[in-house]
């Protein structure tokens, strides 16, 4: 039962101290770097955000709940699924539940207003309990991404070092492309990689639970 535990215990600090030292670096990103990086690339944002065409939330997430259904339905007409299709399908799941509650309730929580909006006037500030799913912290984007990203990683390791590169890479592009402020990025890769570990962990759980 000790040898069970212990890596578990191990798991929840690395993870307290992430957590720890990503609300530090959000905090000082949104004081002393977030309106300086989106100053020093507006002049450029307008070509950078025409590579992001079709590439919106909306896509996205059509694309993932497409994908989730065709899983559906091969486990339906085979009557089961490759390991990699069950991780593939868990991960879909958990990018568009996490999504929903970033929209539906993080962001309307911190209710801090997006780029476009701070340019047009608006203060680089927290409106607690005053924001829509239109808000900019933390970002939507890399919420979806982590979580799918963050449940492939749990289920296949060699996956670690793929996915933070096109982890890194979509929130270079986000910044650079004025959809949102280096700490938006920050928390939202770690609530979508936070939720795509955990839902990896609990597909884990189950299917040892089941060869038991």
């Amino acid at each position: 039962m000790l040898a069970m535990t212990e890596p578990r215990v191990k798991a929840a600090r690395i993870w307290f101290a992430v957590m720890l030292a990503t609300a530090i670096l959000v905090a000082f990103a949104f004081k002393h770097v977030d309106l300086q990086v989106m100053a020093a690339l507006t002049p450029f944002s307008p070509r950078i955000a025409r590579l992001g065409d079709g590439l919106g939330s909306v896509v996205i997430l059509s694309l993932e709940a497409t994908v989730f259904l065709v899983l559906v339905i091969a486990r339906m007409l085979r009557g089961t699924l490759s390991p990699l299709g069950k991780a593939v399908a868990a991960a879909c799941v958990s990018s568009i539940c996490v999504y929903a509650v970033n929209a539906s309730v993080l962001k309307v929580l911190f209710g801090v207003p997006a780029p476009w909006q701070v340019l047009a006037g608006l203060p680089h500030s927290a409106h607690f309990l005053q924001g829509t799913a239109d808000s900019s912290f933390p970002s939507g984007h890399m919420a979806l991404a982590g979580a799918f990203a963050g449940v492939l990683m749990r289920h296949y390791p060699k996956s670690i070092l793929p996915f933070a590169a096109a982890l890194a890479l979509a929130a270079g592009l986000l910044i650079a492309g004025g959809w949102h402020f280096v700490s938006d990025i920050l928390a939202g890769t770690f609530v979508g990689v936070s939720a795509g570990l955990l839902a990896g962990e609990v597909w884990f759980a189950h299917e040892r639970s089941r060869a038991s």
